[in-house]
């Protein structure tokens, strides 16, 4: 077996297959951490990419035609793997023609993220369309970057109202000592955040939605990055302003993530 996999629908993808996405950017995808050969959080991936996908392409793939393509590329490879389910348009990018979108799915190495703590630069940005989940987004590696140079590891993105939205490949979330803090802004809702929303009402732990600025970070209680890596990685730092690690709030994180239940394809 290979530890790589690359299909197109249930079948190994070929050139030809990748070169619509390979030279194109218009496209969304969903990614996810595979241990046993299962997921967390699928009905959440399938949401997103059928509703990504009426945004983009004005229909959907049915979901058994998914969940059947995520099964055949998990067949080629580990039971634990990182996993990427991308949709485009055969059709390829700066065309209107109709075309019924594509599936392709990646596997790989599993990961876990970095252990953290982190420290964000702040940087002044605004997805398009924030609420699909885009391939490539040069201004967020770039953004990343800059960030690096700068001697920190990462960057969060503040919105033109001055309020903290999420970072470059990640959602953030607060603690304010009693309540996990969502932030109130245009942001990407990631599957782990929703996971982590529906796991933590299960265990009845407080959660707020609430603008927070740069201004707010000295007040706060503690600070995570979340992706599909993982549920919680702490922050020390956004900008100037310092965090403490808040072990306690990253350890319910992960508790909560725990809870959710591993689902096959």
């Amino acid at each position: 077996m290979t530890f790589f996999a690359v299909h197109r629908g249930e079948r190994p993808a070929t050139a030809a297959d990748l070169a619509p996405l390979a030279f194109a950017g218009y496209a969304h995808f969903t990614a996810a951490q595979v241990r046993g050969g299962r997921v967390r959080g699928l009905d959440l991936h399938l949401d997103r990419l059928r509703g990504a996908s009426v945004e983009l392409f004005g229909r959907a793939l049915p979901d058994e035609r998914v969940r059947a393509a995520l099964r055949a590329a998990l067949a080629e490879g580990p039971a634990d793997a990182s996993l990427t389910a991308t949709v485009y348009s055969p059709a390829g990018e700066f065309t209107a023609a109709d075309a019924e979108p594509e599936l392709l799915v990646r596997t790989g190495p599993p990961s876990s993220g970095p252990a953290g703590p982190l420290a964000l630069a702040v940087a002044a940005h605004e997805r398009w369309l924030p609420r699909v989940k885009q391939v490539g987004e040069a201004a967020k590696t770039h953004h990343l970057r800059r960030a690096v140079a700068e001697g920190f590891d990462d960057a969060a993105f503040v919105d033109r109202q001055g309020r903290l939205s999420e970072a470059t490949i990640w959602n953030l979330a607060f603690w304010d000592g009693a309540s996990v803090v969502w932030p109130v802004a245009e942001v990407l809702p990631g599957t782990t955040m929703n996971i982590l929303r529906r796991q933590l009402d299960r265990l009845g732990v407080p959660q707020v939605d609430k603008e927070v600025t740069p201004a707010d970070v000295p007040d706060l209680a503690g600070a995570v990055v979340m992706n599909s890596w993982t549920p919680g990685v702490p922050v020390h730092r956004i900008g100037p302003a310092a965090l403490p690690e808040a072990p306690d709030f990253v350890d319910l994180l992960h508790r909560a993530y725990a809870a959710e239940p591993l689902t096959a394809p």
